[in-house]
C-alpha cells in the first residue's frame, strides 16, 4: 500500500494507459497523448509537495493538464486549482491506494 506522501506515479501512469493514452517516460510529471490530445500529467502526493511550481501559470503553458493524486486529496486539489483559475484546461484525477479505481473531477464550469 502506497503512503499519502508517495505520489501516485505508476498509478497515474496505469490510468492513462488503461484509458488508451501513449505515456512518456519521465518522473512525476509525464506527458500522455491520444489522437489530437496531449496531456501534460503530473502526480502529486499534496501532503510533502510544494504545488506552487506544479500550478504556476508560467512559461509555455500547456493546453490540457491533469493532477494525479490520492482520492482523499482530489477534492482539495480541485478546490485549489478553482480558486487559482489557472489559464489552462485542467481536470484532477482521485486514485484508490490500491490503485483499481480512480475518479475524474474537472474544472469549474466557465473555466479555461
Amino acid at each position: 500500500m502506497a503512503t499519502a506522501s508517495i505520489p501516485p506515479t505508476t498509478e497515474a501512469r496505469d490510468v492513462f494507459r488503461e484509458l488508451g493514452y501513449t505515456v512518456s517516460d519521465g518522473g512525476r510529471e509525464f506527458v500522455a497523448e491520444r489522437k489530437w490530445r496531449r496531456v501534460l500529467v503530473t502526480a502529486l502526493c499534496m501532503e510533502t509537495d510544494d504545488l506552487d511550481p506544479y500550478l504556476a501559470a508560467g512559461g509555455e503553458t500547456p493546453r490540457l493538464r491533469c493532477f494525479v493524486t490520492w482520492h482523499d486529496n482530489a477534492g482539495d486539489l480541485r478546490d485549489r486549482l478553482t480558486d487559482l483559475k489557472p489559464p489552462y484546461d485542467w481536470a484532477v484525477i482521485g486514485v484508490e491506494r490500491d490503485g483499481e479505481e480512480f475518479a475524474v473531477m474537472e474544472g469549474a464550469p466557465g473555466s479555461p
